[in-house]
């Protein structure tokens, strides 16, 4: 079937949700889908329909999901004709859990569009123009690359299509330890491999179900408040041996948990600290209100470049440690340190950037709003013995100015900023326009906000330099961009 073809079919048709139509698809967009442009009976205008699960040079049946005006959106139900950009996926829970949306695409292939998704974000939505593009930072690992693993366990597991076929044959139902699949809070894909993190973690995982499971141990309900299990965390380190088992639980149980720990290094010698996680909330996060170690010191340690980090079971660390010293270096090299500059690193977490930077600079001082990282940061400062950081405990989602004056801190030459997902407070990027640092260095796992909160700099006398893109997590859409801005 040619393109002309699957064109004359869709402008012939009055579409509805639950359509099944055929498409060629030509671009990618943002977040990974697939863009497929039919053009309107009596008209010589484009309308768009966004593919999930497809890419540019496929012919796809896809069954409409949402109708709007001027596009529509849908997900790929059968490749009629594959791409020459698809690879075989690895993982045989691709299509069903949601952490690899990119797994049968080269990985070449994913680079280049996440470069492309970048620049065209900064001229489409925050109307940039005149700066330069520096290549794509590649990552060194495209599997095994996370530090971190996040599993959940559920008392409803999410079941294949031919177990709901044969309703008569499902077994073990009430029990799953795994990923959510996207958009389901309440079922969990229950999983024996994942490619993500290391060998060694998915050995753990399947141990874990394969010790609490037979026991017909509880798992906790946010809809009764009753049950134990909660969430199974593993972080380990890529440059050091630390591997750490956080069991979440919702209260504690000295003996059923000692007598896991007990078992679990006999299985797993190289696990060096165990840990149980203590959440009575009822909200559904792998952080506790208390914890109690059941085996080592209930940290672990990694290095990004020289320096080396504390990491506890609730702190926040870069998850592809590898990876993150290229960002960091990215950043550095943008900033051009002559090395007696006074630098603000705002949402500083843990003291990674500020640390990192501070051998080329005079003097840093770092800004975060959450009191445990800041204990951690100045655990950090302490381990690699530098005495030219200095953290500071301040709201970033209104005016930091006044903390400056009561600590009497001098104005920053220049300033680096790491924002969550949703960008800088609007309020924060007044003060820094108020601020006039000569150089800004912008790094972002969000090149939307980013873009959005750029343009507003840009308005206050900032120029748009130069950008690069690093890839942080192949396999996803997710990229992390560095900026750097010159005040004009």
């Amino acid at each position: 079937m040619d393109s002309t073809r699957l064109q004359q079919n869709l402008t012939s048709v009055n579409m509805k949700k639950g359509d099944i139509i055929a498409l060629k698809v030509t671009d990618y967009a943002f977040e990974g889908k697939g863009i497929a442009k039919i053009t309107r009976e009596a008209t010589d205008k484009k309308y768009v329909v966004f593919v999930d699960g497809a890419y540019p040079g496929d012919k796809v049946k896809a069954e409409l999901r949402r109708i709007k005006k001027s596009y529509s959106e849908s997900k790929a139900i059968e490749i009629l004709e594959p791409s020459e950009d698809r690879v075989e996926a690895r993982c045989k829970y691709f299509g069903i859990c949601g952490g690899c949306k990119q797994q049968d695409l080269k990985y070449e292939i994913q680079l280049k569009y996440k470069e492309e998704q970048v620049k065209d974000v900064f001229e489409r939505i925050g109307g940039l123009r005149d700066f330069k593009i520096l290549p794509i930072v590649p990552s060194e690992k495209i599997f095994y690359y996370r530090n971190k693993m996040e599993f959940s366990f559920a008392d409803k597991r999410w079941l294949f299509p031919d177990e709901i076929n044969n309703k008569d044959e499902i077994k073990d139902q009430s029990f799953a330890l795994g990923l959510h699949i996207p958009r389901m809070f309440d079922k969990v894909l229950d999983i024996n491999e994942c490619y993500l993190q290391s060998e060694e973690s998915t050995r753990i995982l399947n141990f874990t179900r394969d010790f609490f499971k037979p026991k017909n141990t509880t798992i906790y309900s946010t809809k009764t408040h009753e049950g134990y299990l909660r969430n199974l965390v593993i972080k380990q380190s890529h440059h050091t041996d630390d591997l750490m088992v956080n069991l979440v639980t919702s209260k504690l149980d000295e003996q059923l948990f000692g007598k896991y720990t007990k078992e679990l290094l006999e299985f797993e010698p190289k696990i060096t600290t165990v840990v149980n996680n203590i959440n009575e909330k009822k909200a559904q996060v792998a952080i506790g209100d208390f914890e109690q170690v059941f085996h080592g010191n209930g940290v672990i340690f990694d290095k990004i470049g020289q320096f080396l980090f504390r990491i506890s079971p609730n702190s926040f660390f870069q998850t592809n440690s590898i990876q993150a010293e290229n960002l960091y270096q990215t950043a550095l090299d943008f900033a051009g340190f002559s090395g007696d500059e006074i630098v603000y690193d705002l949402y500083s977490g843990a003291g990674t950037i500020s640390i990192f930077v501070s051998p080329h600079v005079k003097e840093v001082y770092a800004f975060e709003s959450v009191e445990d990282a800041v204990k951690d940061a100045h655990t950090n400062v302490v381990l690699n013995e530098i005495t030219n950081v200095h953290f500071v405990l301040a709201d970033l989602n209104k005016s930091f100015l006044p903390v400056l004056t009561e600590k009497s801190i001098p104005k920053p030459d220049v300033l680096i900023s790491d924002p969550p997902r949703a960008g800088m407070n609007p309020k924060t990027i007044n003060d820094v326009i108020e601020l006039s640092p000569k150089n800004i260095v912008y790094v972002s796992c969000n090149p939307a906000t980013q873009a959005r909160d750029i343009k507003l700099l840009s308005e206050a006398g900032y120029k748009l330099i130069k950008i690069r893109p690093v890839d942080m997590f192949p396999h996803t859409y997710h990229i992390e961009n560095v900026a750097l801005l010159i005040k004009e």
